[in-house]
């Protein structure tokens, strides 16, 4: 597998005006001990990128509207080359907002929806009124010619909700929608105990198996479910098919599951890369080494990448290669990156053959 930097999040605020219940950076509207980096530093981030590679950079937060400059980076590093897109809780979302990110050249913007109802929407996002500015961002996009996907998160509060706000999705016009299971980090440690069970996680990944082979309107994707993978190839398999699995044009094409430090990282507002969204410890700081330096050198990112180093099941298991199991999970639970997939309930042939030698 080749390690090259695919797709960048960057974290540009940590400021929101929001208040959700499991975000990854604990964002609200003040932030004192992590101020917004200035203008000029951001166009030396982009340079420092482009002078080793090429990804995807999707500008996030915190709410990244918040910042006055956002459209001046997004256009800076589109000038570069860079394919620019945008991650938004739609709630600030105007016509005069669309047309700056056409202009700067964003090409396209992710949209949180929790919810198919105002009710679970905005208990999700701890703000009355959020659901309303998801769709209204959501019909904007649409009269102004801007592709969206739609990005949503599920605990058991909203699990049920998952037929639905899929359909609504596809309603509203997105160009794809995201399933993300959450993974515990920021203020998501604070509800560890509205993590999907084992069980139930398996019968959602089965249901969105079944759901995306028969999906031709719109792009679907479960996301920080990498052992979705390790059930698309048994039951291709066992149906005695060739899955093909469909990616974004500006999705990473990865070839397994957990990609964190291998194809994507996050940039935090402080200079951080890290791993992925969701995985809390920093392999390097971009304010005193090169991104490269850091993403080829990085003990941290070397240690990802080397699967032999898994522990537990993953370690064990014949699905390493094509699912990895998700390390922020893993580092979330256990505290330890290379430990197994804590919500995976496989168990690998390895392991199956010790229990019936033992017995």
């Amino acid at each position: 597998m080749e390690f090259t930097p695919k797709w960048i999040a960057w974290e540009i605020t940590r400021r929101c005006n929001l208040k959700c219940i499991h975000c990854r950076s604990s964002s609200e509207i003040e932030v004192k001990d992590h101020p917004d980096f200035s203008t000029k530093e951001a166009f030396r981030i982009i340079e420092d990128i482009i002078g080793y590679a090429r990804p995807v950079v999707v500008l996030s937060g915190g709410e990244p509207l918040l910042r006055e400059d956002v459209f001046d980076i997004a256009k800076y590093g589109t000038d570069k080359g860079l394919r620019m897109c945008l991650a938004t809780n739609g709630t600030l979302v105007r016509d005069d907002v669309c047309n700056k990110m056409k202009t700067s050249g964003i090409k396209i913007v992710s949209l949180s929806i929790d919810g198919s109802t105002e009710e679970v929407h905005d208990n999700f996002r701890n703000q009355k009124g959020a659901f309303d500015g998801s769709i209204r961002a959501a019909s904007l996009f649409k009269k102004h010619g801007i592709e969206f996907i739609i990005n949503s998160s599920i605990t058991k509060r909203n699990q049920e909700e998952i037929p639905r706000v899929y359909k609504l999705a596809k309603e509203i016009g997105a160009t794809a929608w995201y399933m993300f299971m959450i993974v515990p980090t920021g203020r998501g440690e604070e509800i560890m105990n509205e993590l999907i069970s084992k069980e139930d996680y398996e019968e959602i990944l089965e249901w969105h198996y079944q759901m995306e082979k028969g999906e031709k309107d719109i792009l679907v994707r479960p996301t920080c479910a990498p052992h979705y993978y390790r059930i698309v190839f048994q039951r291709s398999r066992q149906e005695g098919v060739k899955f093909e699995r469909r990616t974004l044009k500006f999705s990473t094409g990865g070839a397994k599951g957990c990609i964190a430090g291998q194809l994507i990282c996050l940039i935090d507002v402080d200079g951080n890369v890290l791993p992925c969204s969701y995985f809390p410890k920093p392999a390097g700081n971009i304010k005193e080494q090169s991104f490269k330096d850091i993403w080829e050198n990085s003990k941290l990112f070397k240690e990802l990448r080397n699967f032999k180093n898994y522990r537990g099941k993953c370690g064990s298991c014949e699905y390493i290669t094509v699912c990895g199991g998700c390390r922020a999970r893993a580092y979330a639970v256990y505290g330890n990156y290379l430990e197994e997939e804590p919500f995976c309930s496989y168990i690998p042939r390895k392991l199956r053959k010790k229990v019936v030698v033992k017995k």
